[in-house]
């Protein structure tokens, strides 16, 4: 196992996963304004080899609205495609809720016509120059020629659509490559003044897909940095599910700002090609993640009809929740945990913050005046919100998805991942709850589970029984494979090949498996249609709409490798709860009681069986 630190960048945490001659610890440090100064403290006196990162940078610029002036470069006619969009709307029957205004102002997009010279006169004002010429995912020579031009007249950055998403669909084509430029600034120079002060031999960034690249080019493609954050846990809670051979998997992370969840299924991530964030279009692989505003430190308040109401709202890192004593005067998740009797004021959050039950209940007390209850019926109320918040996150990954959570296993971690996991597992109707090892710094565990990857897509336009496909295929496992090299100086471990088809007619596309005949793909593509419609159509004429190929290394830590539980060790109870790291592979106890570790704490209620499992996983079970 070679050395490394993994550090992953929350809203509130920073988790940090360091692995030393074989030895692995995890911690977390508060998350600094300027994150480059957190992650480099966090980093301070880590081993040298290898340096993993999770980073919120892009997802922050693009939510706060922090990003780059940019100056759209268009085909003529098409300059205001960015604006008109699709028809769809954001919700059908409400008038009043429109789509989000575009990236690009209207004075700052221009026709191709007026020439470099030109366009680089006008766009002076700007940032960043997007370019996106029609029909450029067919013939790119455009697009590079201006470029080029643009690059030799200006020293602004500019973002290619045929370099960042080589794709038909001329909108959302579009659309990425604007937010690609939107949010570069702002990524290269985090990733630069990052990359200047670290020592680290290699420095690599997670993408939104669960694959790391190195700083260099992650600074190129920002747009695919947008989920680079909560890939990590993603890519851990399916590394678990391999290991324990959980066919069906609900990961559940809820921090200290938001919870994000995701559906696993047999161990693999299906990795999508495009998502939505803040109501932009981003066509980039990506973990299919849903994000919701709940997490330990959002914010309870009571809304113009006097209902009491949790998030989206959060009190950070600083001043953070009333209870961390550090000038917080709104009442958050944690501060009625500590109401409740689920933290405890022993308890040091992130071995360095003590909880103040005294300020908790000043803060709850007073939000509870304002709806005529108590403090502890007001906390409670909190807490169910905040409940009712995840199992509609999660409903939306597994029942609106066509598939039955009660058939899947929760995985839950994160800091507070282990206060609601078996409420929001009871609530689904799921049958047990698994609380990986690490699991308040999971996130950081993944970028070490995570592997180097490059991915690379073309439209092609193949009829069914085309033979040019065999070629396109290898032409394109080819490219993945060369830019793997040119990326990491070295082969790459695996490179896989899959193909969007759609019946002929059809407005959307499937992803499947690309390799082998013409018989063997429609043959997948059909279970494929049959499992998310609900029907096939074997007389009907299918076509190969993109190839894609996958290039991939070795993770640098496999969950086999894992320490596990400590032998011989004699289990501690203190405070009224164990302590999980004291506890050995087969230890059980029957709730209620309270398992605390380092970075997290794990409730165990009425009725419910906590066992120790032999890679140190705890499984929650319940009649």
């Amino acid at each position: 196992m070679t050395d490394l630190i993994a550090v992953d960048v929350g809203g509130t945490f920073t988790d940090v996963v360091a692995l030393r001659g074989g030895v692995l610890e995890g911690r977390k440090v508060p998350t600094t304004q300027q994150q480059s100064d957190g992650v480099v403290e966090a980093a301070e006196g880590s081993p040298g080899d290898r340096f993993l990162h999770g980073t919120t940078t892009a997802t922050n610029t693009l939510l706060e609205g922090t990003g780059a002036k940019v100056a759209l470069v268009a085909s003529p006619g098409y300059e205001d495609l960015i604006e008109i969009a699709r028809q769809d709307r954001p919700s059908l029957y409400d008038s009043a809720r429109d789509r989000p205004d575009p990236l690009v102002a209207r004075q700052d997009r221009f026709s191709s016509d007026l020439g470099a010279r030109e366009i680089a006169r006008r766009a002076a004002a700007c940032d960043v120059v997007a370019i996106g010429l029609i029909e450029s995912h067919q013939d790119p020579s455009g697009e590079a020629l201006l470029a080029r031009e643009l690059r030799e007249l200006s020293t602004m950055p500019v973002v290619v659509a045929s370099e960042v998403s080589p794709e038909f669909r001329e909108y959302e084509r579009l659309a990425t490559t604007v937010l690609s430029a939107y949010l570069t600034p702002s990524v290269d120079g985090y990733l630069r003044d990052l990359d200047a002060r670290l020592s680290m031999k290699s420095r690599l960034v997670m993408t939104s897909s669960g694959g790391l690249i190195p700083f260099g080019i992650g600074a190129n493609v920002a747009g695919r940095l947008v989920l680079s954050g909560p890939a990590g846990g993603v890519v851990a809670a399916a590394a678990l599910a391999r290991f324990h051979g959980l066919e069906q998997v609900l990961s559940f992370d809820m921090g200290g700002t938001s919870t994000d969840v995701c559906r696993i299924t047999h161990g693999e991530i299906a990795v999508g090609r495009e998502h939505t964030v803040a109501g932009r279009v981003n066509r980039v692989p990506s973990v299919p993640v849903q994000t919701i505003g709940a997490g330990g430190g959002s914010i309870g308040w009571v809304d113009p009809g006097g209902a009491l109401r949790v998030g989206p709202h959060s009190a950070g890192a600083n001043p953070g929740p009333a209870s961390y004593g550090k000038g917080g005067n709104e009442p958050t998740v944690t501060d009625a945990h500590l109401l409740a009797g689920n933290l405890h004021e022993s308890i040091a959050l992130a071995g360095t913050i003590r909880l103040r039950r005294a300020a908790a209940l000043e803060v709850v007390t007073r939000l509870g005046e304002r709806i005529g209850l108590g403090p502890d019926s007001t906390a409670e109320g909190m807490l169910e919100i905040a409940d009712s918040h995840m199992v509609h996150a999660l409903r939306s990954v597994s029942v609106e998805q066509g598939a039955d959570p009660r058939e899947a296993t929760l995985v839950a971690f994160g800091g507070a991942g282990g206060l609601h996991a078996v409420r929001v597992a009871r609530e689904m109707g799921m049958q047990s709850v698994m609380i990986p090892p690490f699991s308040g710094v999971f996130s950081a565990l993944g970028l070490a589970m995570a592997v180097p990857r490059t991915d690379v897509a073309r439209t092609v336009m193949l009829s069914e029984d085309d033979p040019r496909y065999y070629q396109a295929g290898r032409d394109l496992v080819g490219e993945a494979r060369a830019r793997y090299v040119e990326m990491f100086r070295s082969d790459p471990e695996n490179v896989q090949r899959t193909c969007d088809v759609r019946y002929v007619g059809q407005s959307h596309e499937l992803e499947v498996d690309g390799e082998g005949s013409w018989h063997e793909m429609r043959y997948r593509f059909e279970r494929a249609h049959l499992t998310r419609y609900g029907f096939q159509r074997p007389d009907e004429p299918i076509e190969v709409v993109n190839a894609r190929a996958t290039a991939s290394g070795q993770a640098p830590l496999a969950w086999a490798e894992l320490p596990g539980p400590a032998p011989g060790v004699e289990p501690v109870f203190g405070d009224g709860a164990w302590v999980r790291d004291t506890l050995p592979a087969g230890f059980s106890v029957e709730g209620p009681t309270r398992l605390i570790e380092t970075n997290s704490v794990v409730l165990v209620g009425h009725g419910e069986r906590m066992v120790v499992l032999d890679d140190g996983t705890l499984r929650i079970t319940w009649a």
